[in-house]
């Protein structure tokens, strides 16, 4: 049998105006009324037009449904009251990042302080996912394992074409925008926990971080529990992707703990050559190719996520995950949130509409 691998999903959210369909404050009440009804589980971020939703630890995909499911609604009836509307994407199509306000907290101040307009400029939404491993060690390996895979994943998240009123060209602009941060993008490999301690000490020495929760790559070790997180996807449109996504992520896990129990790993790529797939994850989606390093050639990226299907297969009737997991098809069928964001944005040439459909969007399933 294989661990648990339990779960945890956060999810960033846009509050919208309903006269505009532009971004709006957010009312501090939604943030309070929240954790009224789910303590600390409803938080600001930075800006103030961004609200954060986080899980509480889940032992499967199945209670992972369940907590998105009672986030979502929770916020889209609180917003609703307050005559605001709630929409789940990676960027606002058409905002002006200049006009966003930044929440008053002495945190995100420290942030704008040191990164300036890099912050100011970062109006983005993402999906985070956690996945509880037994022992640091083991975070560490993880890590460096699971890289290969962030594109794959990343490809099926994408969900930001748009960005400050223009169609960007890619199928996620959110991480154009993020990579303007320090400590960003696919992490090095480390050889052991000590390399990647006396890495994160450096940087706290040497007053480039205060901790480790300033490590915003796309996959990182977390800094005071044994997970991993994933931090690399668009929030999705609708939580079917993100279960979905979650439960990918959990059943790669898995396999490489799997392959690690029969003293095998997956073959080990440099970071330079993993960036490659992920800027073509970035520009195309699904819809382009990524490169499959062990055949040194360009394989069509929807065909190489089937192949991913199949290589975590074996794990993922111990995780009970089948079903969830199902729905990437759909999402290989129907197109990512950006791809159909595309398709509203070309038959009508009105970026509002495109709001007015990733809010309907985000409602679905709750």
């Amino acid at each position: 049998m294989i661990p648990e691998f339990t779960l945890g999903v956060e999810e960033e959210y846009q509050i919208i105006d309903p006269v505009t369909r532009d971004l709006t404050l957010l009312n501090h009440s939604i943030v309070d009324e929240g954790n009224k009804l789910w303590p600390d589980q409803v938080k600001l971020e930075m800006h103030r037009a961004v609200v954060e939703v986080s899980t509480n630890i889940c032992k499967n995909v199945q209670e992972v449904r369940q907590e998105v499911t009672k986030l979502r609604k929770t916020i889209v009836d609180v917003a609703a009251k307050q005559n605001l509307l709630i929409a789940s994407a990676g960027t606002h199509p058409f905002a002006q990042w200049e006009d966003q306000a930044i929440t008053d907290h002495p945190r995100y101040a420290q942030v704008v302080d040191e990164l300036q307009d890099a912050a100011r400029s970062n109006l983005i939404y993402g999906l985070h996912v956690h996945v509880g491993l037994p022992t640091r060690e083991l975070c560490v390996y993880m890590m460096n394992s699971v890289r290969y895979f962030l594109p794959h994943i990343f490809a099926l998240s994408t969900n930001s074409p748009f960005f400050d009123g223009r169609n960007t060209g890619f199928k996620s602009f959110r991480t154009k925008v993020f990579d303007k941060f320090p400590r960003t993008g696919i992490p090095d490999y480390f050889a052991n926990t000590g390399e990647y301690d006396d890495y994160l000490n450096m940087l706290i020495k040497t007053n480039c971080i205060d901790n480790g929760k300033k490590i915003w790559s796309d996959v990182r070790v977390h800094p005071f529990y044994p997970t991993i997180e994933f931090r690399i996807c668009d929030v999705p449109l609708r939580i079917d992707e993100t279960v979905a996504i979650a439960a990918l992520v959990q059943a790669i896990v898995a396999k490489i703990w799997k392959l690690r129990q029969r003293n095998l790993n997956f073959r080990l790529y440099s970071r330079s050559l993993i960036n490659e797939n992920k800027w073509r994850a970035a520009r195309y989606g699904i819809n382009g190719n990524l490169i499959d390093f062990g055949r040194e050639e360009e394989v069509n990226t929807k065909a190489l996520i089937i192949e991913l299907l199949f290589f975590i297969d074996e794990v993922i009737d111990d995780l009970h995950s089948r079903n969830e997991l199902n729905y990437i098809h759909k999402i290989l069928e129907n197109g990512t949130g950006a791809d159909r964001q595309l398709r509203v944005y070309n038959e009508t040439n009105d970026l509002k509409k495109v709001v007015d459909y990733i809010i309907e969007e985000t409602k679905m399933g709750i």
